[in-house]
């Protein structure tokens, strides 16, 4: 992979800095702390997320040092303690992380990775982690809800002209990739990632001719197999359609080449790509893919399909790799326990009046339910760090809100979803290639039911806690209470 990195350790909140100065000059800077990273809804009221950024925040744990002239500028703030700064020149991140892995399907509530590390080191990786998850993360599920809607056509990432910048273009194609988009219009991507990068002309090639005709005819010379011509610059039914099958015909026949395409990028794709359909056809030319890259989300998609569209594959941009119709990801970094002296974790809990900032405290493991027999996923079971869940014998699991809600599985299996990524500093989990993160993606997807993948009022998989962690939970809150 092309190194694209760069030494991001000051990209941090300020309030870490002056928190871990803060942590330095009190006891709390020999604490082991645990910090969990969860979200709170699906985009676009889903009933899902695909999670990724994992990758990046393993490089950027790996590479964290505070430089001569970051100690400088801190200095320059004369609010830091000096043996702070100091400390700061052999700063690294000794600390565990876990994680789930990126590409799986998950849920509100669920711990996304845990960090347990002293509390400077902890706190101080909060931005770039949230950063990282919230941004890929909500691309990966919109890329995942894009493919879906799409029923089987290839859908390419065109937006890095109308991303937040580059880091959003580049790591918003790659999670697009991860969530099931085929390929990317962003060159450098493949470069980096491995992403197949895709693309032929722009209106401005047709206009630089004399005549859209002599356009196609010079570009299906110079790139016989990879002619797809964009066909809407003046009129597709009239010039567009027509010039391009000529040149097909004069150039890529006598070659024997088959591989062609058109792309429509405006008006009535419904209406315009049944033309184009029946006239390539009369032509001879049924092979010949239609491309649609317009300003497409997952319901225009699902909609030109119900209507009876002939398209092949769709190009997405600004709606994907913006994600337009529900921006933010709203992932949190939150204290769930602290470790005494012993070795003991005590639970921590952030009470609210919002019921659904509260947090859930402790250290914890996560369980994915799934049916033996058919593979999906019933239902995620959040523990304890200490609970083992044995498949081979029934387990009682009930809605933590609505507690009298409760189900007996039998014929189940019972799989961990976080993995070791950092044990006390040292990166102990391969990162796998692209490829594989994207199959993972798509396995993950086909193990949910229909009704979970729904668009419109989905399925509410259950999320649950386990009895134990329910009753610290619960008579946490009730502590609260009582003091109060």
């Amino acid at each position: 992979m092309k190194d694209i990195s760069r030494n991001l350790t000051m990209l941090c909140d300020y309030y870490e800095l002056t928190m871990a100065n803060g942590y330095f000059k009190t006891d709390i800077k020999d604490k082991t702390v645990y910090f969990d990273v969860f979200y709170r809804n699906n985009p676009d009221n889903g009933g899902y997320a695909i999670v990724a950024g994992l990758e990046q925040i393993v490089e950027y744990v790996l590479d964290l040092k505070f430089t001569d002239e970051d100690i400088e500028y801190l200095r320059s703030k004369k609010c830091f303690d000096e043996d702070f700064l100091e400390y700061l020149r052999t700063f690294k991140f000794n600390g565990d992380i876990w994680a789930i892995p990126e590409g799986t399907v998950v849920f509100p509530g669920e711990p996304l990775m845990t960090v347990r590390a002293s509390a400077m080191e902890a706190q101080f990786i909060e931005t770039y982690v949230l950063m990282m998850i919230n941004h890929q993360s909500l691309i990966a599920t919109k890329a995942s809800r894009l493919t879906r809607a799409a029923k089987g056509r290839a859908i390419s990432e065109f937006g890095s002209r109308r991303a937040h910048g580059a880091d959003a273009a580049i790591l918003g194609a790659r999670a697009a990739y991860i969530g099931g988009c085929g390929a990317t219009a962003c060159t450098i991507v493949e470069e980096a990632y491995g992403v197949p990068a895709t693309g032929t002309m722009a209106h401005a090639w047709v206009q630089m001719f004399d005549t859209e005709y002599e356009a196609f005819k010079t570009y299906c010379e110079i790139y016989p197999d990879n002619a797809t011509l964009l066909v809407d610059t003046y009129n597709v039914i009239e010039s567009g359609i027509p010039n391009a099958i000529k040149a097909f015909r004069e150039v890529l026949v006598p070659k024997g080449i088959k591989k062609c395409g058109i792309r429509i990028d405006s008006g009535d794709v419904t209406y315009l790509t049944k033309k184009a359909r029946k006239m390539l056809d009369d032509a001879g030319f049924d092979y010949c893919k239609i491309i649609i890259s317009n300003s497409m989300d997952e319901y225009i998609i699902r909609e030109l399909i119900r209507q009876g569209a002939e398209i092949d594959a769709f190009g997405v941009g600004e709606r994907l790799i913006t994600a337009k119709s529900d921006p933010v990801f709203g992932g949190v970094y939150k204290l769930c326990a602290i470790e005494d002296n012993d070795g003991n974790v005590n639970p921590k809990i952030k009470i609210s009046e919002n019921v659904g900032k509260i947090t859930t405290p402790h250290f914890k493991k996560i369980y994915r339910l799934r049916n033996r027999e058919n593979g999906k996923a019933e239902a995620d079971l959040i523990c304890v760090y200490d609970e083992v869940i044995d498949d081979t014998k029934p387990i009682e699991i009930f809605d933590p809100v609505h507690t009298w809600k409760r189900k007996v599985m039998e014929n189940y299996t019972a799989t961990e979803l976080q993995v070791p990524i950092f044990e006390k500093g040292k990166l102990v989990y391969e990162l796998p290639d692209i490829k594989a993160i994207r199959q993972h993606c798509a396995d993950e997807i086909e193990g949910m039911w229909d009704e979970v993948r729904r668009f419109n009022n989905p399925h509410n998989y259950y999320v649950d806690l386990s009895e134990k962690l329910w009753k610290i939970k619960d008579d946490m809150i009730s502590e609260y209470r009582k003091k109060k």
